[in-house]
């Protein structure tokens, strides 16, 4: 089972950028797609059904922002749309799918680096999804959840973690939150488990030269449960053609959809 999670930093732009041909040649089994920066009517046919596949999607109301979608081979059996969060639910954040005791979730955290409203915001949206990361875990099925987390949890993690310790994505309260996802809660990060000491970035800045130097950030998860990590091939992150400023997380399990 192949799963790929993409910011695809608007899906008509990713895919004007070859980004539907790309998922054609993966052959994977989900993709988990987050900042559509669409509507349902913005989107073309293979957009909403690229090469056949399922799709579902979260929207903001805003045009143009954030959205989250995940496409499947498989019809999902059950689906949620949104956690039920008015201050957070119109930014269309969240979708998860459910296929026999596979649950995949496609999040996109917000971004704290605009403001320091919008900081407060995200504090604010870690404060209500750490339960939901708890209840999710406790059901005791096997779970995915990839996306876009907009934060680098070690040193490790960003080239420039010095310069980056009072930034948005690098903050101790971000960090530490983090760490109790995987220490207090018991999610696996894929990547780390399968390479302790490679950084992985998925994200490099638009200034600078950050994507031709390799100046990134690891903020694309893929978070599972210990039965699921268990299961865990491969993982890679893709950057022969650049769809986005991030670059897709492809995880292989031994594990049938």
């Amino acid at each position: 089972m192949r799963i790929i999670s993409a910011n695809v930093n608007g899906i008509r732009s990713a895919t004007k950028k070859g980004f539907i041909d790309y998922l054609a040649s993966t052959n994977a089994d989900v993709v988990c797609v987050q900042e559509l920066k669409a509507q349902g009517s913005d989107m073309s046919a293979e957009m909403q059904r690229p090469n056949g596949m399922y799709g579902v999607w979260h929207t903001a109301e805003r045009r143009g922002y954030s959205g989250v979608a995940i496409y499947s081979k498989r019809e999902p059996d059950h689906v949620q749309v949104g956690l039920g969060w008015p201050e957070f639910d119109h930014e269309g954040r969240y979708v998860r799918a459910d296929f026999d005791n596979l649950s995949v979730v496609s999040v996109y955290l917000p971004s704290g680096s605009n403001s320091e409203e919008r900081q407060v915001a995200k504090y604010q949206f870690l404060d209500l999804f750490l339960p939901v990361l708890d209840e999710l875990y406790a059901l005791g099925r096997d779970v995915v959840i990839c996306g876009d987390w907009n934060i680098a949890h070690q040193n490790i993690d960003l080239k420039n973690w010095r310069g980056n310790q009072k930034n948005s994505g690098f903050l101790p309260e971000e960090r530490a939150w983090l760490t109790r996802v995987i220490m207090e809660l018991g999610w696996i990060d894929v990547w780390r488990k399968v390479y302790p000491d490679v950084p992985g970035y998925t994200w490099w800045s638009n200034r600078g030269q950050a994507y031709a130097k390799d100046v990134g950030w690891r903020i694309d998860y893929q978070m599972v449960t210990p039965g699921l990590s268990t299961k865990v091939m491969r993982a890679a992150v893709y950057k022969e053609i650049k769809f986005s400023d991030h670059a897709p997380l492809v995880v292989d399990y031994d594990y049938s959809l």
